[in-house]
């Protein structure tokens, strides 16, 4: 545990508005400051930070927290992890915590354990009996020996236990082992290495940590002790350390270098070699499609990316997803088509890089995109596939949120299929209010799901008792806000866990009073123990009080009575289910006065 003082210094030199604005641009709105959430995509501002309070909210998605809070979210850390990253930011040095997480294994222990590993890698990569298949393979690859070392390239060999042995000699039990997926266990309980007879690639996060391997087949491999064959490619599986979800290959370099663009590739190797060639800007999702978290990423550090794709039919379907995602998170996304090469590794060793980087300058439009597509996919010739092929364009058109952008559009589609521009903007129109309509449709029910708390996976209680809910937040709400409440009676009883209707309620209630008991409940301390959705889902208490004006004294009464009378209707309604249930299990209830209950019921 670190000191409570510390973290109260710690949250002090880190002031809330300098830190998040590193990461998201920032306007003055009265007292509090908006932007564009980080969390979520968005096109108008529903982030909003509140100095008064350090603390942020998003009215949009429902992060929330205070400056731990937010770069636990931002960097994908744990608790432990942001206060240091907070620490030297602040220039701030933490005491020693060796301490590991309960129930299960820590992310200090996985970082490290994984710069061993990669030691253990490149020394196999240049150890003269066991690398050569790796160094031939290198320069099969045509990779400068500088990219090798800049990449920390290494080789795990053929065997199913030299690195094992070589981390348990190191002190790393076989918990570690195999939560770090570094090792994985056979039929026979014996521990065995994931990654053999591969060249390994390490992933480094953007604050230069090891989170992760790669590794890419060298030969056909053999099946695992599972029986299972082996990939061309394998990458580590979500870790304590690492989120494949919330990672860029090469972004710890890329991020220097983007200068508001990036190019986004599918796999490692090209990557490497668009650095090697000078392309120092390429990035490379992990072993998985883009996801809007990616694209988030991507907008912190550039606004135009490059889709550098692989050109077979798979490749053509992620960039189509990849198109929409980016352009959802509010990123300026193109396309690049490279003729005669299917990615670009074969394109730059076919043609160099120069016309590599003329392709970059020729790179086309998502629309252009997807209207090169259509025309691809439909004979225009043909009047009924050019209606098929005009109403698909349509649907994408009526999917881009500006209208200036949307004429623009328009007008290229009406003259690509020799048509009335008009008659393609009132097909667009319809599509749109279709759409809107069918919104509009649902949003009754989803704001009736989500006033009594149906799936409220935060919070699974809500749903079982609402109006007790409701009030239990109010009071929660309010403690948060006027600390002073903790200690007020009501009807001679202060507020306590009894009162709590949920077993949220409950823990947020136990963790306000042990604060208070040792010195002062600080909103901080919630990230320790709690979810980030929790830690959300308690800002968000707090904010809805903030955002009136009457929480006086008398408010908090009337609340605390009106809770405690609900839980009482509650505690009465499910007796009474019960002695019902247990006399008509017994018989000792008449057909009629059953029949009659039920039917009340």
């Amino acid at each position: 545990m670190i000191p409570h003082s510390i973290i109260e210094d710690l949250k002090y030199r880190s002031e809330i508005c300098d830190v998040i604005s590193s990461y998201v641009a920032l306007k003055r709105a009265g007292n509090n400051m908006n932007g564009l959430c980080p969390f979520h995509s968005e096109r108008t501002p529903s982030f909003t930070v509140f100095p008064a309070t350090q603390s942020f909210y998003c009215f949009g998605c429902g992060a929330g927290g205070d400056v731990i809070s937010f770069i636990m979210r931002t960097e994908n850390l744990d608790y432990r992890a942001a206060l240091e990253l907070l620490a030297k930011r602040a220039g701030i040095t933490l005491p020693d915590d060796d301490v590991r997480e309960e129930g299960g294994v820590s992310r200090k222990r996985i970082l490290e354990m994984n710069v061993c590993a990669a030691r253990f890698f490149r020394n196999r990569l240049y150890d003269e009996r066991t690398g050569a298949v790796a160094r031939a393979y290198i320069e099969q690859r045509q990779l400068p020996p500088a990219i090798v070392r800049r990449f920390g390239l290494g080789y795990a060999p053929d065997s199913f236990h030299d690195l094992c042995d070589h981390l348990r000699r190191s002190g790393y039990t076989d918990e570690e082992m195999t939560t770090g997926f570094l090792c994985g266990t056979g039929k026979n309980g014996r521990l065995y290495d994931i990654f053999r007879g591969r060249l390994i690639i390490p992933i480094i996060d953007v604050t230069g940590n090891i989170v992760a391997f790669g590794g890419r087949l060298i030969g056909e491999g053999k099946e695992s002790p599972d029986g299972r064959k082996p990939p061309k490619y394998l990458n580590s599986s979500d870790t304590p350390a690492f989120k494949k979800m919330r990672n860029l290959f090469a972004l710890n370099f890329a991020k220097a270098k983007c200068e508001e663009r990036l190019i986004l590739c599918e796999g490692y190797m090209d990557v490497i070699q668009l650095h090697a060639a000078g392309f120092e800007n390429a990035v490379a999702t992990l072993g998985t499609a883009i996801t809007p978290e990616h694209a988030r990423i991507i907008k912190k550090y550039a606004s135009d990316v490059v889709l550098a794709y692989d050109s077979d039919s798979a490749g053509q379907n992620a960039t189509s997803k990849a198109l929409r995602i980016l352009s959802d998170a509010g990123v300026d996304a193109k396309v690049i088509r490279m003729d005669g090469a299917k990615d670009p590794d074969e394109y730059i060793k076919k043609f160099g890089a120069k016309k590599f980087a003329s392709l970059l300058g020729e790179s086309r439009s998502r629309f252009e995109y997807d209207l090169e597509n259509v025309c691809k996919q439909y004979n225009l010739d043909n009047p009924e596939e050019k209606i098929k092929a005009a109403e698909v364009l349509c649907g994408k058109i009526a999917s881009v949120y500006s209208s200036v952008e949307r004429d623009v559009y328009i007008s290229r589609a009406a003259k690509a299929f020799s048509l009335d521009p008009a008659s393609i903007k009132n097909d667009v129109d319809r599509i749109i209010k279709r759409r809107q309509k069918a919104a509009k449709a649902a949003r009754p029910g989803e704001l009736y799901r989500a006033g009594m708390g149906i799936s409220d996976r935060v919070n699974p209680d809500f749903s079982r008792v609402p109006k007790a809910s409701r009030f239990e937040e109010t009071i929660l709400g309010l403690i948060m806000l006027r600390r002073e409440y903790i200690r007020r009676a009501v009807d001679g009883k202060p507020v306590c866990g009894e009162d709590m209707p949920t077993g949220l309620g409950q823990r947020l209630l136990a963790a306000i009073l042990a604060g208070e008991e040792n010195g002062g409940f600080g909103f901080e301390s919630l990230n320790e123990t709690f979810t980030q959705d929790e830690v959300s889902r308690a800002e968000k208490m707090r904010v809805d009080r903030m955002k009136l004006s009457d929480n006086g004294p008398e408010v908090f009464d009337e609340t605390l009575r009106a809770l405690r009378e609900e839980n009482e209707k509650n505690r009465n309604k499910d007796d009474g289910d019960f002695l019902y249930f247990i006399r008509k299990k017994r018989g000792d209830l008449s057909p009629d006065a059953i029949n009659h209950s039920e039917n009340n019921t």
